[in-house]
This record gives structure tokens, sequence and C-alpha cells, in this order.
């Protein structure tokens, strides 16, 4: 009697994993906003095209594009562009895409581009995706404006990679508290299974095979909305590309300990 009994969300949960259930509950109570932005993106993609610093504001191209999102972090935003740029693979253009607030003076390089959009979205995926889109790569890589990266991080993925390695990789998060402190490593191997019931998904350690599925979800997340960006894009990007974990901390992720969501493991609240 007392399976009987048992609440039908639970069974799904147990079945499908919470992750994957409530992205699908997303995507259908957010796909208005989503179509929006999605028009808004491309909208924002051939504008900044235009203003772009290359020969007939062709798309930067180079074996591996990092793009940075970032939004009102000056500071942070310049520690990041430095680790980009200080990667050993050269052959890199860095994009850095601000969200409308506006960016601070950046380094002189010729692999740096940065543009910003002409308003604030609010949405992380919408962000990256431009930066995708105003770039040619064979490969790209993700990185937030408060976070940096080892030297070797790219050398790490790309080696993985290619000639005939899997189509995507992720290395090991180090993550830091706000006062340099180390707090853990964070190193899971890659299990799509595992992956349904566990956020432990970041695109600041993935890298991946440019194609026409690397691009983030464009649902408008706020921070009560669970599952983040990078866990829908790693794991959708998985169902028909082949993805791998490096057991290697190239990463160094800043932990606010008072955040909801960097508890990365903890579900929602339970509901219906």
């Amino acid at each position: 009697m007392r399976q009987i009994t048992r609440l039908p969300w639970d069974l799904l949960k147990e079945t499908f994993g919470w992750l994957v259930l409530y992205e699908a509950r997303n995507k259908v109570a957010l796909a208005s906003s989503a179509r929006r932005l999605h028009r808004f993106e491309r909208a924002e993609v051939a504008r900044l095209a235009a203003t772009l610093p290359t020969p007939r504001h062709a798309a930067p191209s180079a074996l591996v594009a990092t793009v940075i999102a970032t939004h009102r972090r000056p500071e942070s935003l310049l520690a990041a562009v430095r680790s980009a740029l200080a990667q050993t693979i050269t052959d890199q253009v860095v994009m850095v895409v601000d969200d409308g607030a506006g960016l601070p003076a950046l380094p002189d390089d010729p692999r740096l581009f940065a543009v910003s959009l002409s308003r604030n979205t609010g949405v992380a995926g919408v962000v990256r995706n431009v930066g995708i889109g105003l770039t040619r790569s064979r490969f790209v890589a993700f990185l937030d404006d408060d976070n940096l990266w080892e030297p070797d991080h790219l050398q790490q993925a790309l080696t993985a990679l290619v000639p005939f390695g899997p189509e995507g990789v992720y290395t090991a998060l180090r993550r830091v508290l706000p006062d340099g402190s180390e707090k853990d490593v964070l190193s899971v191997p890659f299990d799509r299974r595992r992956a349904a019931r566990e956020a432990f998904l970041d695109t600041n350690a993935f890298v991946a095979r440019r194609n026409r599925d690397l691009h983030f979800s464009r649902l408008r997340r706020t921070p009560e909305v669970l599952p983040r960006e990078d866990w829908e894009l790693i794991h959708r990007y998985s169902r028909r590309h082949p993805v791998v974990h490096l057991p290697v901390a190239t990463v160094r992720y800043l932990v606010n300990p008072d955040s909801y969501y960097s508890a990365w493991d903890r579900p929602p609240a339970p509901t219906g």
C-alpha cells in the first residue's frame, strides 16, 4: 500500500532525475521569453559583426574561441581576460561580451575582441551565444568574468579533443572562497545518468567542438530557476556528442558561500 500511495512526482524524479524534470518544466513555463530573446540574439550578432575591427567585418577566427560573458565586474573581468590570454595555446581568439553595462579598458592584444549588447538581458545564455555567433573556430571554450584558468587549461582540453578524441571535454574545478582559500576540488567523471540527478557540470571547465548543438538555453533563469544554463548545455550536448572528464584542476572557480545555487547538488523545494 505504501508504494501505491507514493507521490507521482517522487516516482518521476527517481526515474528520470530531478534536473531533467525541472528543465522540462522550465521549457514549458519560460518558452515565450526564450523566443523573444532568440530574435534579439540574432539581431545583436548581425549588428555587432558589422562593428568588429576585422577585414570586411569577418568573424575573428582561430583554432579555439574563448567566450567571456561579463556584467559590471571590471576588476575580475580584467583578471579573467589575462588568464585567457596567458594560455599556452596561442591559436586563440578571445571574445568578451558585455551584457549591456559597458566595458572597462582591456589589454591591447590582437587576439582580444570586446562588444557590448544594446541592452541588458540578464540571461547568461544569450550573452554567451552572441560570443559564439561572433567567432569562427574549430573549438569553443567558456570563461565567466569572476573565474580564472590555469595556463594549461586549453592545452589539456585540446590534447584530449584532437585529432580523434571526444566532442567535448571538461576538467576539474578548484573551488575557492572569496578570501582566496581553497574549498575543494570538484572532479566528477562524466555519467549522463548521474548528471540527471547531480549538478556537477560547469561550462568554465568545458571545451567543445563547434557544431549546431553548441548553444546555450535562452530561457530567462532567475536565481531560483534550476538547473542553470551550464548544466543544460553540457547535458544536451552529450546526447549526440561524446563528452569526457579530465581529472586535472585547470579552473579556479569562485564560490559564494551565501549563494543558494552555489550548493550545486541541492534540488529546489519539491512542488506538486
